[in-house]
Protein backbone atom coordinates (compact mmCIF):
# COMPACT_ATOMS: atom_id res chain seq x y z
CA UNK A 1 0.00 0.00 0.00
CA UNK A 2 1.61 3.37 -0.92
CA UNK A 3 0.10 6.53 0.72
CA UNK A 4 -0.20 9.47 -1.62
CA UNK A 5 1.14 12.77 -0.83
CA UNK A 6 -0.68 16.50 0.13
CA UNK A 7 -3.83 17.53 -1.78
CA UNK A 8 -5.11 13.83 -1.77
CA UNK A 9 -7.76 13.19 0.76
CA UNK A 10 -6.48 12.17 4.02
CA UNK A 11 -6.35 8.18 4.10
CA UNK A 12 -6.05 7.98 0.14
CA UNK A 13 -3.58 5.39 -1.18
CA UNK A 14 -2.72 2.91 -4.01
CA UNK A 15 -1.67 -0.26 -4.25
CA UNK A 16 1.96 -1.34 -4.75
CA UNK A 17 1.26 -2.37 -8.33
CA UNK A 18 0.42 0.89 -9.59
CA UNK A 19 4.09 2.15 -8.48
CA UNK A 20 6.03 -1.01 -9.56
CA UNK A 21 4.35 -0.48 -13.19
CA UNK A 22 5.43 3.00 -12.73
CA UNK A 23 9.12 2.18 -12.22
CA UNK A 24 9.10 -0.13 -15.24
CA UNK A 25 8.06 2.05 -17.69
CA UNK A 26 10.03 4.58 -16.44
CA UNK A 27 13.80 2.82 -16.40
CA UNK A 28 12.32 1.53 -19.86
CA UNK A 29 11.89 5.43 -21.11
CA UNK A 30 8.66 5.57 -21.35
CA UNK A 31 5.41 7.61 -20.14
CA UNK A 32 3.04 6.19 -17.47
CA UNK A 33 0.16 7.51 -15.31
CA UNK A 34 -2.91 6.33 -13.78
CA UNK A 35 -5.83 7.55 -15.33
CA UNK A 36 -9.83 8.38 -14.98
CA UNK A 37 -12.05 6.24 -12.22
CA UNK A 38 -9.32 4.95 -10.48
CA UNK A 39 -7.75 9.05 -10.20
CA UNK A 40 -11.38 10.12 -9.31
CA UNK A 41 -12.24 7.42 -7.03
CA UNK A 42 -8.93 8.74 -4.90
CA UNK A 43 -11.16 11.43 -4.20
CA UNK A 44 -14.54 9.72 -3.65
CA UNK A 45 -12.29 7.94 -0.98
CA UNK A 46 -12.99 4.50 -3.05
CA UNK A 47 -10.78 1.92 -4.55
CA UNK A 48 -10.81 -0.86 -7.41
CA UNK A 49 -9.29 -3.75 -8.07
CA UNK A 50 -9.35 -2.90 -11.64
CA UNK A 51 -7.02 -0.13 -12.87
CA UNK A 52 -6.25 2.25 -16.08
CA UNK A 53 -3.53 3.39 -17.21
CA UNK A 54 -2.39 5.45 -20.25
CA UNK A 55 1.10 5.92 -21.97
CA UNK A 56 3.09 6.80 -25.05
CA UNK A 57 4.33 3.02 -25.14
CA UNK A 58 2.93 1.29 -28.68
CA UNK A 59 0.95 -1.80 -27.62
CA UNK A 60 4.12 -4.03 -28.67
CA UNK A 61 5.96 -1.56 -26.34
CA UNK A 62 4.07 -2.10 -23.82
CA UNK A 63 4.00 -5.67 -24.02
CA UNK A 64 7.59 -5.79 -23.68
CA UNK A 65 7.89 -3.63 -20.51
CA UNK A 66 5.17 -6.14 -18.70
CA UNK A 67 7.07 -9.29 -19.84
CA UNK A 68 8.26 -11.14 -16.82
CA UNK A 69 6.21 -9.10 -14.46
CA UNK A 70 2.64 -9.48 -14.99
CA UNK A 71 0.87 -13.20 -13.86
CA UNK A 72 -0.80 -12.89 -17.05
CA UNK A 73 -1.92 -11.22 -20.16
CA UNK A 74 -4.81 -10.59 -23.31
CA UNK A 75 -4.45 -8.32 -26.16
CA UNK A 76 -8.36 -8.46 -26.60
CA UNK A 77 -8.44 -4.78 -27.03
CA UNK A 78 -5.01 -4.23 -28.93
CA UNK A 79 -6.95 -3.09 -32.01
CA UNK A 80 -7.80 0.07 -29.49
CA UNK A 81 -4.41 0.40 -28.24
CA UNK A 82 -5.18 -1.66 -24.49
CA UNK A 83 -3.04 -4.36 -23.26
CA UNK A 84 -4.52 -6.02 -20.70
CA UNK A 85 -2.74 -7.44 -17.43
CA UNK A 86 -3.34 -9.56 -14.06
CA UNK A 87 -0.81 -8.67 -11.42
CA UNK A 88 -1.67 -10.21 -8.00
CA UNK A 89 -5.01 -9.31 -7.16
CA UNK A 90 -5.54 -7.00 -9.61
CA UNK A 91 -6.78 -6.24 -13.18
CA UNK A 92 -5.01 -3.49 -15.03
CA UNK A 93 -5.63 -1.99 -18.51
CA UNK A 94 -2.48 -0.26 -20.02
CA UNK A 95 -3.66 1.72 -22.94
CA UNK A 96 -1.63 3.88 -25.44
CA UNK A 97 -2.93 7.38 -25.51
CA UNK A 98 -5.45 8.20 -27.76
CA UNK A 99 -8.43 9.75 -29.64
CA UNK A 100 -11.17 8.27 -30.84
CA UNK A 101 -14.20 9.58 -33.03
CA UNK A 102 -16.84 8.13 -34.68
CA UNK A 103 -17.96 8.43 -38.17
CA UNK A 104 -21.72 9.58 -38.07
CA UNK A 105 -22.65 6.53 -40.33
CA UNK A 106 -20.80 3.83 -37.73
CA UNK A 107 -21.50 2.41 -35.19
CA UNK A 108 -17.66 1.49 -34.24
CA UNK A 109 -15.04 3.64 -32.94
CA UNK A 110 -12.29 5.41 -35.20
CA UNK A 111 -9.46 4.92 -33.24
CA UNK A 112 -6.11 7.47 -33.40
CA UNK A 113 -3.10 7.88 -31.34
CA UNK A 114 -2.08 10.76 -29.71
CA UNK A 115 1.07 12.36 -28.43
CA UNK A 116 0.82 13.02 -25.41
CA UNK A 117 -0.87 13.07 -21.52
CA UNK A 118 -2.77 16.39 -22.45
CA UNK A 119 -4.30 15.14 -25.52
CA UNK A 120 -5.24 11.53 -23.93
CA UNK A 121 -7.10 13.66 -21.36
CA UNK A 122 -9.17 16.37 -23.51
CA UNK A 123 -10.64 13.28 -25.65
CA UNK A 124 -12.05 11.94 -22.41
CA UNK A 125 -15.59 11.72 -21.27
CA UNK A 126 -16.05 14.18 -18.13
CA UNK A 127 -13.55 16.41 -16.37
CA UNK A 128 -13.75 14.07 -13.13
CA UNK A 129 -12.18 11.23 -15.78
CA UNK A 130 -9.84 13.33 -16.97
CA UNK A 131 -7.29 13.42 -14.17
CA UNK A 132 -4.31 11.84 -14.51
CA UNK A 133 -1.56 10.49 -11.84
CA UNK A 134 1.55 10.39 -13.37
CA UNK A 135 3.96 7.49 -12.38
CA UNK A 136 6.09 6.97 -10.09
CA UNK A 137 6.48 10.73 -9.68
CA UNK A 138 2.42 10.85 -8.16
CA UNK A 139 1.99 14.19 -9.60
CA UNK A 140 -1.33 14.85 -9.93
CA UNK A 141 -2.71 15.90 -13.62
CA UNK A 142 -5.61 18.34 -14.06
CA UNK A 143 -6.09 20.39 -16.62
CA UNK A 144 -9.83 20.21 -17.18
CA UNK A 145 -10.98 21.37 -13.49
CA UNK A 146 -11.72 17.59 -12.42
CA UNK A 147 -11.75 17.91 -8.45
CA UNK A 148 -13.44 21.50 -8.37
CA UNK A 149 -16.11 19.45 -10.54
CA UNK A 150 -16.26 16.63 -7.97
CA UNK A 151 -16.54 19.08 -4.96
CA UNK A 152 -19.31 20.74 -7.00
CA UNK A 153 -20.93 17.66 -8.14
CA UNK A 154 -21.39 18.53 -11.49
CA UNK A 155 -20.48 17.10 -14.64
CA UNK A 156 -18.55 18.71 -17.88
CA UNK A 157 -16.68 17.97 -20.53
CA UNK A 158 -12.87 18.49 -21.25
CA UNK A 159 -13.47 19.80 -24.43
CA UNK A 160 -17.04 21.32 -26.04
CA UNK A 161 -20.14 18.72 -25.22
CA UNK A 162 -20.91 18.65 -28.91
CA UNK A 163 -17.48 17.57 -29.61
CA UNK A 164 -17.57 14.92 -26.56
CA UNK A 165 -20.93 13.74 -27.67
CA UNK A 166 -19.79 13.67 -31.10
CA UNK A 167 -16.85 11.31 -30.93
CA UNK A 168 -18.55 9.13 -28.98
CA UNK A 169 -22.34 9.39 -28.44
CA UNK A 170 -22.62 6.71 -25.46
CA UNK A 171 -20.91 9.50 -23.49
CA UNK A 172 -24.70 10.81 -23.14
CA UNK A 173 -25.73 7.68 -22.02
CA UNK A 174 -22.71 7.91 -19.34
CA UNK A 175 -24.14 11.16 -18.31
CA UNK A 176 -27.37 9.58 -16.74
CA UNK A 177 -25.27 6.71 -15.33
CA UNK A 178 -23.11 8.98 -13.55
CA UNK A 179 -25.85 10.99 -12.23
CA UNK A 180 -27.06 7.50 -10.96
CA UNK A 181 -23.92 6.17 -9.71
CA UNK A 182 -22.27 8.91 -7.93
CA UNK A 183 -24.81 11.35 -7.48
CA UNK A 184 -23.84 14.40 -9.87
CA UNK A 185 -25.68 16.61 -11.54
CA UNK A 186 -25.04 17.72 -15.17
CA UNK A 187 -23.88 21.42 -16.07
CA UNK A 188 -26.41 22.97 -18.57
CA UNK A 189 -24.08 23.31 -21.17
CA UNK A 190 -23.95 19.61 -20.91
CA UNK A 191 -28.05 18.71 -20.93
CA UNK A 192 -28.82 21.19 -24.05
CA UNK A 193 -25.97 19.46 -25.70
CA UNK A 194 -28.06 15.89 -24.95
CA UNK A 195 -31.58 17.37 -25.75
CA UNK A 196 -29.91 18.38 -29.11
CA UNK A 197 -28.05 15.37 -29.85
CA UNK A 198 -30.44 12.39 -28.33
CA UNK A 199 -30.92 11.43 -31.63
CA UNK A 200 -27.01 10.46 -32.22
CA UNK A 201 -27.66 7.06 -29.83
CA UNK A 202 -28.88 5.56 -32.11
CA UNK A 203 -25.68 4.60 -33.92
CA UNK A 204 -24.77 3.07 -30.91
CA UNK A 205 -25.32 -0.72 -30.26
CA UNK A 206 -27.75 -2.12 -28.28
CA UNK A 207 -24.98 -4.32 -26.26
CA UNK A 208 -23.13 -0.92 -25.78
CA UNK A 209 -26.48 1.28 -24.29
CA UNK A 210 -27.39 -1.87 -22.29
CA UNK A 211 -24.03 -1.96 -20.56
CA UNK A 212 -24.37 1.44 -19.09
CA UNK A 213 -28.08 1.31 -18.43
CA UNK A 214 -27.67 -1.47 -16.09
CA UNK A 215 -24.98 0.57 -14.58
CA UNK A 216 -27.82 3.44 -14.50
CA UNK A 217 -30.32 1.34 -12.65
CA UNK A 218 -27.79 -0.51 -10.19
CA UNK A 219 -26.28 2.78 -8.96
CA UNK A 220 -26.65 4.25 -5.57
CA UNK A 221 -29.46 6.78 -7.32
CA UNK A 222 -31.50 5.21 -10.22
CA UNK A 223 -33.75 7.62 -9.86
CA UNK A 224 -31.65 10.54 -10.61
CA UNK A 225 -30.24 8.82 -14.00
CA UNK A 226 -33.29 7.65 -15.32
CA UNK A 227 -35.05 11.43 -14.79
CA UNK A 228 -32.10 12.72 -16.61
CA UNK A 229 -32.45 10.48 -19.29
CA UNK A 230 -36.18 11.61 -19.33
CA UNK A 231 -35.77 15.20 -19.24
CA UNK A 232 -32.91 15.25 -22.13
CA UNK A 233 -34.86 12.98 -24.38
CA UNK A 234 -32.39 9.90 -24.36
CA UNK A 235 -35.20 7.76 -22.81
CA UNK A 236 -37.33 8.24 -26.20
CA UNK A 237 -35.23 6.21 -28.05
CA UNK A 238 -33.15 4.26 -25.28
CA UNK A 239 -36.62 2.92 -23.25
CA UNK A 240 -39.69 4.51 -24.85
CA UNK A 241 -41.97 2.95 -22.53
CA UNK A 242 -40.53 5.35 -19.31
CA UNK A 243 -41.31 8.88 -20.89
CA UNK A 244 -44.69 7.45 -22.32
CA UNK A 245 -45.83 6.86 -18.84
CA UNK A 246 -46.59 10.95 -18.43
CA UNK A 247 -49.11 10.86 -20.37
CA UNK A 248 -51.11 8.83 -18.04
CA UNK A 249 -51.98 11.78 -16.12
CA UNK A 250 -54.76 13.42 -17.72
CA UNK A 251 -55.77 17.26 -17.01
CA UNK A 252 -58.43 16.26 -14.51
CA UNK A 253 -55.99 14.62 -11.89
CA UNK A 254 -57.95 11.75 -11.69
CA UNK A 255 -55.45 9.62 -10.77
CA UNK A 256 -51.79 9.46 -9.72
CA UNK A 257 -48.74 10.19 -11.90
CA UNK A 258 -47.72 6.80 -13.49
CA UNK A 259 -44.56 8.61 -13.91
CA UNK A 260 -43.47 9.68 -10.63
CA UNK A 261 -44.80 6.75 -8.81
CA UNK A 262 -42.79 3.96 -11.00
CA UNK A 263 -39.50 6.06 -9.93
CA UNK A 264 -40.40 6.24 -6.44
CA UNK A 265 -41.48 2.53 -6.39
CA UNK A 266 -37.94 2.17 -7.75
CA UNK A 267 -36.68 3.82 -4.42
CA UNK A 268 -38.49 2.19 -2.38
CA UNK A 269 -37.50 -1.33 -4.15
CA UNK A 270 -33.82 -0.40 -4.01
CA UNK A 271 -34.52 0.00 -0.10
CA UNK A 272 -36.00 -2.95 0.09
CA UNK A 273 -32.76 -4.60 -0.93
CA UNK A 274 -30.47 -6.89 1.16
CA UNK A 275 -26.89 -7.61 2.21
CA UNK A 276 -24.70 -10.07 0.51
CA UNK A 277 -25.62 -12.82 2.54
CA UNK A 278 -29.89 -12.14 1.78
CA UNK A 279 -32.32 -13.54 -0.22
CA UNK A 280 -31.61 -9.75 -2.52
CA UNK A 281 -28.24 -8.56 -2.44
CA UNK A 282 -27.96 -5.26 -3.10
CA UNK A 283 -27.41 -4.04 -5.82
CA UNK A 284 -30.16 -5.84 -8.12
CA UNK A 285 -30.85 -5.03 -11.44
CA UNK A 286 -34.00 -7.61 -11.66
CA UNK A 287 -35.76 -6.31 -9.08
CA UNK A 288 -34.83 -2.36 -9.78
CA UNK A 289 -35.69 -2.58 -13.59
CA UNK A 290 -38.83 -4.95 -12.86
CA UNK A 291 -39.59 -2.03 -10.50
CA UNK A 292 -39.28 1.11 -12.77
CA UNK A 293 -41.14 -1.26 -15.85
CA UNK A 294 -44.22 -2.77 -13.67
CA UNK A 295 -46.25 0.10 -15.08
CA UNK A 296 -45.69 0.41 -18.33
CA UNK A 297 -48.59 -1.62 -19.91
CA UNK A 298 -50.77 1.07 -18.14
CA UNK A 299 -50.85 3.49 -21.08
CA UNK A 300 -52.15 0.93 -23.63
CA UNK A 301 -54.94 -0.20 -21.41
CA UNK A 302 -55.96 3.38 -20.02
CA UNK A 303 -59.96 3.31 -20.01
CA UNK A 304 -62.11 6.89 -18.62
CA UNK A 305 -64.96 4.62 -17.11
CA UNK A 306 -68.64 6.59 -16.27
CA UNK A 307 -68.71 8.45 -13.71
CA UNK A 308 -64.83 9.61 -14.07
CA UNK A 309 -63.05 7.01 -13.25
CA UNK A 310 -60.12 5.14 -14.81
CA UNK A 311 -59.15 1.78 -15.21
CA UNK A 312 -55.63 -0.29 -16.65
CA UNK A 313 -57.08 -3.44 -16.94
CA UNK A 314 -54.30 -6.12 -17.65
CA UNK A 315 -51.73 -3.78 -17.39
CA UNK A 316 -49.51 -6.09 -15.92
CA UNK A 317 -50.13 -8.79 -18.64
CA UNK A 318 -49.19 -5.91 -21.23
CA UNK A 319 -46.66 -4.46 -19.52
CA UNK A 320 -45.20 -8.25 -19.42
CA UNK A 321 -44.92 -8.41 -23.27
CA UNK A 322 -43.46 -4.66 -23.68
CA UNK A 323 -41.06 -5.42 -20.79
CA UNK A 324 -39.99 -8.73 -23.09
CA UNK A 325 -39.96 -6.42 -26.26
CA UNK A 326 -37.87 -3.37 -25.00
CA UNK A 327 -35.63 -6.29 -23.39
CA UNK A 328 -34.51 -8.09 -26.59
CA UNK A 329 -34.42 -5.02 -28.71
CA UNK A 330 -31.41 -4.02 -26.05
CA UNK A 331 -29.92 -7.42 -26.13
CA UNK A 332 -30.61 -8.81 -22.28
CA UNK A 333 -29.93 -12.42 -21.93
CA UNK A 334 -33.16 -14.86 -21.62
CA UNK A 335 -32.91 -15.02 -18.18
CA UNK A 336 -32.74 -11.96 -17.33
CA UNK A 337 -35.83 -11.08 -19.43
CA UNK A 338 -38.00 -14.10 -18.06
CA UNK A 339 -36.91 -12.85 -14.74
CA UNK A 340 -38.06 -9.16 -15.23
CA UNK A 341 -41.01 -9.48 -17.47
CA UNK A 342 -42.32 -12.53 -14.65
CA UNK A 343 -42.38 -10.11 -11.76
CA UNK A 344 -44.08 -7.12 -13.61
CA UNK A 345 -46.78 -9.50 -15.22
CA UNK A 346 -46.80 -10.74 -11.54
CA UNK A 347 -47.52 -7.43 -9.62
CA UNK A 348 -50.78 -6.94 -8.95
CA UNK A 349 -51.00 -10.73 -8.12
CA UNK A 350 -51.77 -9.75 -4.66
CA UNK A 351 -53.84 -7.06 -4.43
CA UNK A 352 -57.21 -8.22 -3.42
CA UNK A 353 -55.66 -10.11 -0.53
CA UNK A 354 -57.13 -8.14 2.09
CA UNK A 355 -60.60 -7.79 1.41
CA UNK A 356 -60.74 -11.77 0.72
CA UNK A 357 -59.76 -14.80 2.47
CA UNK A 358 -56.81 -16.90 0.57
CA UNK A 359 -57.27 -20.64 0.59
CA UNK A 360 -54.42 -22.27 1.34
CA UNK A 361 -54.36 -23.64 -2.87
CA UNK A 362 -54.62 -19.77 -3.50
CA UNK A 363 -51.17 -19.09 -1.56
CA UNK A 364 -49.50 -21.83 -2.66
CA UNK A 365 -50.97 -21.07 -6.28
CA UNK A 366 -48.92 -17.50 -5.73
CA UNK A 367 -45.71 -19.05 -4.63
CA UNK A 368 -45.49 -21.78 -6.99
CA UNK A 369 -45.78 -18.86 -9.95
CA UNK A 370 -43.67 -16.85 -8.77
CA UNK A 371 -41.16 -19.43 -8.44
CA UNK A 372 -37.87 -18.66 -7.75
CA UNK A 373 -38.67 -14.98 -8.41
CA UNK A 374 -40.54 -14.84 -5.14
CA UNK A 375 -38.24 -13.13 -2.85
CA UNK A 376 -38.12 -10.21 -5.31
CA UNK A 377 -41.80 -10.38 -6.06
CA UNK A 378 -42.25 -9.94 -2.34
CA UNK A 379 -39.88 -6.61 -2.21
CA UNK A 380 -41.65 -5.42 -5.64
CA UNK A 381 -45.21 -5.62 -4.29
CA UNK A 382 -44.68 -4.01 -1.09
CA UNK A 383 -42.37 -1.59 -2.55
CA UNK A 384 -45.52 -0.55 -5.00
CA UNK A 385 -47.32 1.11 -2.39
CA UNK A 386 -46.98 4.49 -2.36
CA UNK A 387 -50.26 5.98 -1.29
CA UNK A 388 -50.02 9.18 0.71
CA UNK A 389 -53.64 7.59 2.54
CA UNK A 390 -51.61 6.40 6.31
CA UNK A 391 -54.56 4.07 6.67
CA UNK A 392 -54.63 2.06 3.33
CA UNK A 393 -50.96 2.02 3.30
CA UNK A 394 -50.96 0.41 6.76
CA UNK A 395 -53.33 -2.38 5.88
CA UNK A 396 -51.79 -2.97 2.52
CA UNK A 397 -48.84 -3.61 5.00
CA UNK A 398 -50.48 -5.76 7.21
CA UNK A 399 -52.15 -7.68 4.63
CA UNK A 400 -48.98 -8.78 2.95
CA UNK A 401 -47.55 -9.48 6.51
CA UNK A 402 -49.89 -12.19 7.04
CA UNK A 403 -49.35 -13.43 3.49
CA UNK A 404 -45.97 -13.99 4.44
CA UNK A 405 -46.54 -15.38 7.54
CA UNK A 406 -49.00 -18.03 5.95
CA UNK A 407 -46.12 -18.99 3.24
CA UNK A 408 -43.74 -19.40 5.82
CA UNK A 409 -46.20 -21.90 7.50
CA UNK A 410 -47.11 -24.13 4.75
CA UNK A 411 -43.42 -24.14 3.78
CA UNK A 412 -42.88 -25.46 7.10
CA UNK A 413 -45.63 -27.88 6.84
CA UNK A 414 -45.03 -28.67 2.96
CA UNK A 415 -41.54 -27.89 1.63
CA UNK A 416 -43.55 -25.18 -0.71
CA UNK A 417 -40.88 -24.39 -2.56
CA UNK A 418 -40.91 -28.01 -3.79
CA UNK A 419 -44.70 -28.51 -4.69
CA UNK A 420 -44.80 -31.71 -6.97
CA UNK A 421 -48.29 -33.82 -7.89
CA UNK A 422 -48.88 -36.88 -4.90
CA UNK A 423 -47.35 -39.10 -8.18
CA UNK A 424 -45.12 -38.71 -10.49
CA UNK A 425 -45.14 -39.77 -14.37
CA UNK A 426 -43.80 -43.32 -14.11
CA UNK A 427 -45.83 -43.78 -10.74
CA UNK A 428 -48.83 -42.38 -12.74
CA UNK A 429 -48.41 -44.99 -15.73
CA UNK A 430 -48.05 -47.77 -13.14
CA UNK A 431 -51.13 -46.80 -11.66
CA UNK A 432 -53.33 -46.79 -14.58
CA UNK A 433 -51.65 -49.38 -16.72
CA UNK A 434 -50.64 -46.74 -20.23
CA UNK A 435 -47.80 -45.66 -21.60
CA UNK A 436 -46.00 -42.89 -22.35
CA UNK A 437 -48.46 -40.19 -23.51
CA UNK A 438 -51.05 -37.18 -23.77
CA UNK A 439 -53.07 -38.96 -21.27
CA UNK A 440 -50.25 -39.20 -18.45
CA UNK A 441 -49.54 -35.67 -18.71
CA UNK A 442 -53.45 -34.59 -17.99
CA UNK A 443 -53.09 -37.20 -15.08
CA UNK A 444 -50.14 -35.36 -13.80
CA UNK A 445 -52.28 -31.81 -14.28
CA UNK A 446 -54.90 -33.53 -12.21
CA UNK A 447 -53.02 -34.43 -9.44
CA UNK A 448 -50.95 -31.06 -9.19
CA UNK A 449 -54.31 -29.09 -9.42
CA UNK A 450 -55.30 -31.70 -6.38
CA UNK A 451 -52.16 -30.88 -4.52
CA UNK A 452 -52.91 -27.30 -4.54
CA UNK A 453 -56.66 -27.02 -3.53
CA UNK A 454 -55.93 -29.66 -0.74
CA UNK A 455 -52.30 -30.28 0.04
CA UNK A 456 -50.09 -33.54 0.37
CA UNK A 457 -51.41 -37.05 0.94
CA UNK A 458 -49.76 -40.15 1.15
CA UNK A 459 -49.26 -42.46 -2.24
CA UNK A 460 -51.67 -45.05 -1.33
CA UNK A 461 -54.08 -42.51 -1.26
CA UNK A 462 -52.77 -40.63 -4.26
CA UNK A 463 -53.00 -44.39 -6.63
CA UNK A 464 -56.80 -44.38 -5.16
CA UNK A 465 -57.45 -41.38 -6.30
CA UNK A 466 -56.08 -41.04 -9.35
CA UNK A 467 -57.99 -44.53 -10.50
CA UNK A 468 -61.43 -42.54 -9.52
CA UNK A 469 -60.42 -40.21 -11.43
CA UNK A 470 -59.60 -42.09 -14.38
CA UNK A 471 -62.56 -43.99 -14.39
CA UNK A 472 -64.47 -41.27 -15.68
CA UNK A 473 -61.69 -38.50 -17.48
CA UNK A 474 -59.84 -40.93 -19.62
Amino acid sequence: MVDLPQGFPDGAWLPDVVVECGERFAAAGYDLSLVGGPVRDLFLGRTSGDLDFTTDATPDEILQVIRGWADATWEIGRDFGTIGLRKADYQLEITTYRAEAYDPASRKPQVRFGTSLDDDLIRRDFTVNAMALRLPSMELVDPHGGVRDLVAKRLRTPATPQESFSDDPLRMMRAARFASQLGLGVAEEVREAIIHMAGRIEIVSAERVREELVKLITGAHPRHGVDLMVETGLADIVLPEIPALKLTDDEHHRHKDVYQHSLQVLEQATALETDEDGPVPRPDFILRFAALMHDIGKPKTRRFEPGGGVSFRHHDVVGAKMTRKRMRALKFDKETIRAVSHLVELHMRFYGYGEQDWTDSAVRRYVTDAGDQLERLHRLTRSDVTTRNKKKAARLARAYDDLEQRIAELREKEELAKIRPHLNGEQIMDTLGIGPGPQVGKAYRFLLDHRMEHGPMGEDEARVLLKRWAADNL
